[in-house]
């Protein structure tokens, strides 16, 4: 599947080596489609392997998928260069009367921190309001998924005692959920985070359905019909990720547990061998087809 984005980001370069297919904006204009409108707030501090791991997972459809990169006007980024953002990222308030068929909100290393004391939480609640008539589908990851849950539901997230970090089996509850449709029964995917959800808190919400658990990591895919899909973990990872992860905490004398189930013999001088990659490729264009595509109408 095309995907188009803008031609100034880097990972366009990265895809065409792998023979993904990124659509500069002049090419798609020239086809009669109407294509899939995706908007992403991308709040982790790694910006370009972030967009790369994105586009490679909305790039496994048949579906041509316009992305849009949106960025908060209340937050200081620190890690990112703002002539980078202005380049390749749309402020809010530009988009904020259009509407998109599907969202996607990262995680953020904020964790510890109660909501509200996130400097950008005021802007972010307005996003999560603003979805609800502008946007078909929105899917939130590892630290949004919490937020998500607990700014739509009120449910609440809890520190852990210490970074759940690793490749973690999942069990598939539903069966029949178009959103886990050719999932194996046992799944992996990895999670690297400092709090959690409890499960018995979603089951109190009748809107609210778990469709995916780890006897480790708790409630990973949670669902309230279609319209919210919360993923409390990080399919977009790709094979190297945690390992930088860990040798960045390592670096700085955190003294990190080495992420489990990752790296061959628990050894960090191994390389990790990807197990989840195809289940997040799944996950992700059945988000696409069933939650979006063949619910959005073909005019908004």
């Amino acid at each position: 599947m095309p995907i188009r984005v803008k031609e100034s980001l880097p990972a366009v370069d990265k895809l065409k080596k792998e023979n993904i297919f990124a659509m500069t904006e002049e090419r798609a204009m020239h086809q009669d489609i109407r294509e899939l409108k995706i908007a992403v707030l991308n709040l982790m501090p790694d910006k370009e392997n972030t967009e790369l791991q994105l586009l490679k997972l909305l790039s496994n459809s048949p579906l041509q998928v316009e992305v849009t990169f949106i960025r908060l006007v209340t937050h200081k980024y620190k890690n990112t260069p703002m002539n980078y953002l202005i380049k390749n990222y749309r402020p809010f308030y530009q988009i904020e009367n259009q509407y998109f068929d599907g969202l996607i909100i990262t995680g953020a290393p904020v964790e510890k921190l109660e909501y509200e004391e996130v400097d950008y939480w005021g802007e972010l609640s307005g996003i999560l309001e603003w979805s609800r008539i502008h946007v078909t589908s929105t899917l939130h990851l590892c630290w949004a998924a919490q937020a998500g849950l607990y700014y739509h539901y009120g449910v609440p997230k809890y520190e852990l005692e210490g970074k759940l970090s690793g490749i973690y089996a999942h069990k598939v509850l539903d069966k029949n959920s178009e959103l886990t449709r050719g999932f194996d029964e046992v799944f992996y995917a990895p999670h690297s985070r400092y709090t959690g959800v409890k499960s018995e808190d979603i089951r109190k919400v009748p809107e609210l359905e778990i469709l995916a658990e780890s006897d480790e990591a708790g409630a990973y895919i949670i669902s309230d019909g279609g319209k919210n899909i919360f993923i409390n973990g990080h399919p977009e990872y790709d094979r190297t990720r945690l390992a930088e992860e860990y040798i960045r905490d390592t670096d700085k004398g955190l003294s990190p547990a080495i992420p489990k189930n990752y790296f061959p013999d628990d050894d960090p001088g191994n390389e990790p061998v990807s197990r989840w990659i195809s289940t997040s490729n799944l996950l992700f264009s059945n988000w696409l087809n069933y939650f979006v595509y063949q619910v959005t109408p073909y005019e908004f």
